[in-house]
């Protein structure tokens, strides 16, 4: 005979996490999302992982760089210079020049397609080699060649700008997926919010799976049916679920694409057609950069059921915001003790050790 455990009584359910947000609103709420956290406990103590996952990583929208346009960015715990060309091209290399170590995305020029030094005016490509030094005559042999700053891959697709990662500097493995959604006609621009969440990435693709929290954390009513998909660098979760209307239930599906650690794509339908494109990179070992991008049929934007897209953007974005609240302060467990009516945190935890250059398969126990 198996033996349960008694259901807390719904008001039990009334969490610190949602308590917490109900403090938060407006530009306090916006502000909350990307305030940094002093103070807190080194990643060590909480057992966070010490390598970044190799993949594709979104550090940028494409609208938010223009041509001759040059801004730093940190990821990877490293400082990057990302600029544009006069070619279009978005490119990223270290933010510090190999001269005499000047941040060259502070006050650093685009000429032509090149990024120009603010110190002495040593202009390099986005492979980290130099091609120019105005006043010497003749250019290192070492400045020439590629790489002698790092430089980084860089693909734009699906509005975002991507830059490839990998702790021993190996070349692409795999390319973005493109979302064809993504700018079609008859579909709303992004509509964007963002996070910094203070954990390591894997810990955020653990809370994916994790299908019993959304009853305490989000309260939940009704637990959805899952199907769970690992395949290659792909993992899909469909959830099919009862939603609540004015005129009674109806059947709605949640189809969740991760590609690799750092692309997602989800696609709401049932209650409104809305697709969200994620892009989720690390900026520290306990911080990670999440952005979410709703795109929604026009005519379900701003037609009569305009109400229920946006009611549907702002409960997956207060889900997130209560997820953010546990997971700022959530010490990794490796394994989790876990339990049959939990998430395959274990196929879960396999599937995304790949993406690991140094690491073999975690030795996983239990039902999950």
């Amino acid at each position: 005979m198996t033996e349960r455990t008694a259901a807390p009584a719904g008001d039990a359910h009334q969490t610190a996490t949602r308590k917490h947000m109900e403090t938060l609103a407006g530009e306090d709420l916006v502000a909350w999302r990307m305030a940094d956290e002093g103070g807190r406990d080194s990643p060590d103590s909480r057992n966070l992982q010490d390598e970044f996952p190799m993949g594709w990583y979104n550090i940028s929208y494409s609208d938010e760089i223009a041509v001759g346009q040059v801004k730093p960015v940190r990821y990877f715990a490293q400082d990057l210079a990302l600029w544009r060309g006069e070619d279009g091209q978005a490119r990223v290399t270290s933010a510090y020049c190999a001269h005499y170590g000047a941040n060259m995305a502070v006050g650093g020029v685009v000429h032509g397609n090149l990024l120009e030094c603010p110190f002495h005016a040593w202009r390099w490509e986005g492979d980290g080699s130099c091609r120019e030094i105005p006043y010497a005559r003749v250019i290192p042999p070492q400045a020439k060649r590629p790489g002698c700053i790092p430089g980084w891959p860089v693909v734009e697709v699906n509005g975002m700008i991507m830059v490839w990662y990998h702790s021993q500097g190996a070349p692409p493995q795999w390319q973005p997926m493109v979302f064809p959604e993504v700018g079609q006609e008859g579909w709303t621009p992004f509509r964007k919010y963002q996070w910094h969440v203070f954990t390591a990435l894997e810990n955020m693709a653990d809370n994916a799976v994790d299908v019993s929290h959304f009853k305490y954390v989000h309260g939940a009513t009704t637990v959805p049916t899952y199907e769970f998909s690992f395949d290659g660098i792909s993992r899909v979760i469909t959830a099919y679920l009862k939603l609540q209307t004015p005129k009674g239930l109806i059947d709605g599906k949640i189809e969740s694409l991760t590609y690799g650690p750092g692309q997602g794509f989800v696609r709401f339908s049932g209650l409104t057609e809305t697709i969200l494109v994620t892009g989720t990179a690390p900026v520290e070992r306990d911080k990670t950069h999440s952005r979410f991008a709703f795109s929604q049929p026009i005519g379900e934007a701003e037609g009569p059921r305009a109400g229920l897209a946006k009611a549907l953007v702002k409960d997956i974005v207060r889900q997130f915001d209560q997820d953010k609240v546990i997971l700022d302060k959530h010490l990794r467990m490796d394994p989790p003790l876990v339990c049959d009516g939990d998430g395959p945190f274990g196929r879960n935890r396999v599937f995304y050790s790949q993406f690991y250059a140094n690491k073999q398969p975690p030795h996983i126990k239990g039902v999950a």
